[in-house]
């Protein structure tokens, strides 16, 4: 009997990524096949995501493209749009099924037929329930690994509906973390990056309860021991949960990498207190000089959202210069979209759409600068590259482990290998070239010669 096939797409984040990756274990486990979402399936899984209104949009292209692929394939939504909305998401045409933030790990329970429904039927849990933890992590879809440490978010964030939709932070035990850890390093992949919702919460909810029994940096810790782990990458980190100990560590770390993403949201304390953030900016300055005092290469990310209710141009110019000012490196810009049961929502001082669209602008141009300018600060450097699968026009992409985008010509051998490279020159797309460093017997014998003469 032929097998059936089944085909997935994700939108949003890394964590999104990481279950994607283990629902279709489960179903790879169940006898289907799995394929490419460009190709004819007999199930498109959509993973979605509710962080933006561009990521609803998106859900209806991704149906209507599965559909035009196979008007008979059978459609399920999971996700955080799923958990949120999913009578609205039922309502498309095309979908068949919609589970909830607790029920898309058991979707091959749901799956009885594969026959096409009128309305799609939702499975969908008040979001209470969701006090559970599934573990979860990406392998094969690319050669760095996402590994679920943590879901769900206890903060109250006004603009926020990710704990309407993922429920209250719980971890996954620390034994099991590390057992995941253990399972990808022996897949041969190189990088492992740590995920979740609120991962600097890590501990809460281990046991099912909101005793504490390990912290992040304990996590941390352990997973440097983890054998046969080239790298590990913190994903995003709040700014009041990256304690000076975690930087420190990470400092002298035999595998964490010099890179933070840590989300400042905006660089105006009255914003920051109208969005109910749990720090004011000065924590977050301290926060990037402690980074630099111990790693002056280091790599610093930041999320930024313009356009909140209340913003003025004054707070706006405030969050321009704050961050004009501080020593960063790329910026990932937000245009604050309105979502229901979100307290923001309500709020007076509604920012004109044509008025976030050029904040936004003014903010994704300061990034550009940014990244130039930390890349210009890294020519010269010795660095370490994993290099990534894709060709691209020939050429070959890699990430440095402060996250410096090299490229070099095509050559298969590379896919997956790291190397001590130099940095050289910034190419006209914006990455970065290098030179492969010379081997310790090629210095030797360099060395020797020059001795000679």
């Amino acid at each position: 009997m032929e097998k059936k096939k089944v085909a997935f797409y994700t939108l949003g984040c890394k964590l999104n990524f990481s279950e994607t990756s283990t629902i279709a274990r489960n179903f790879q486990e169940e006898g289907f096949e799995r394929v490419d979402f460009e190709e004819v399936a007999d199930i498109y899984v959509i993973n979605t995501c509710s962080v933006t209104e561009n990521a609803d949009k998106q859900f209806k292209q991704y149906v209507k493209k599965a559909m035009k692929l196979n008007d008979k394939a059978f459609v399920a939504a999971v996700g955080c749009y799923a958990q949120l909305k999913p009578e609205e998401l039922a309502a498309v045409d095309g979908v068949d099924l919609v589970l909830g933030a607790t029920e898309k790990f058991k979707i091959t329970d749901y799956i009885n037929d594969l026959s096409k429904n009128d309305m799609g039927e939702v499975h969908s849990c008040e979001i209470a329930e969701a006090d559970f933890y599934v573990g979860s992590y990406s392998i094969g879809d690319r050669t760095r690994a996402f590994l679920k440490v943590q879901d769900g978010c206890d903060y109250k964030c006004t603009y926020c509906t990710i704990p309407l939709a993922r429920g209250i932070s719980r971890s996954d035990a620390l034994e099991n973390v590390l057992k995941n850890a253990k399972e990808i390093s022996e897949q041969n992949i190189k990088e492992i990056v740590l995920t979740g919702v609120n991962i600097g919460d890590y501990g809460k909810g281990e046991f099912g309860n909101k005793k504490h029994e390990h912290t992040f940096l304990e996590l941390v810790q352990a997973l440097d021991q983890v054998e046969g782990i080239e790298r590990l990458r913190i994903s995003s980190i709040e700014p009041n949960l990256l304690k000076n100990e975690t930087i420190e560590f990470v400092s002298k770390s035999r595998t964490f990498v010099p890179h933070f993403h840590i989300p400042l949201q905006s660089g105006s304390n009255d914003i920051l207190k109208k969005m109910k953030r749990r720090y004011l900016r000065e924590v977050y300055t301290e926060r990037v000089d402690k980074i630099r005092e111990v790693m002056p290469h280091a790599c610093i990310g930041v999320d930024v959202i313009v356009g909140f209710p209340g913003e003025t141009d004054e707070h706006f110019l405030e969050t321009y210069h704050f961050l004009n000012d501080l020593d960063i490196s790329y910026l990932h810009v937000f245009t604050y979209s309105e979502r229901d049961n979100t307290e923001a929502a309500l709020m007076e001082g509604v920012v004109p759409a044509n008025v976030r669209a050029k904040r936004s602008k003014m903010l994704r141009g300061l990034s550009v600068k940014k990244r130039r300018a930390f890349y210009e600060s890294q020519l010269g450097t010795s660095r370490t590259v994993l290099f990534e699968s894709e060709n691209k026009e020939g050429y070959i992409h890699g990430f440095t482990e402060n996250y410096v985008k090299v490229k070099t010509p095509w050559n298969p051998e590379l896919v997956n290998t790291l190397h001590d490279i130099t940095l050289t020159k910034i190419d006209e797309d914006g990455s970065v070239r290098m030179a492969f460093s010379e081997s310790k017997a090629e210095i030797q014998k360099s060395k020797a010669q020059q001795q000679i003469f």
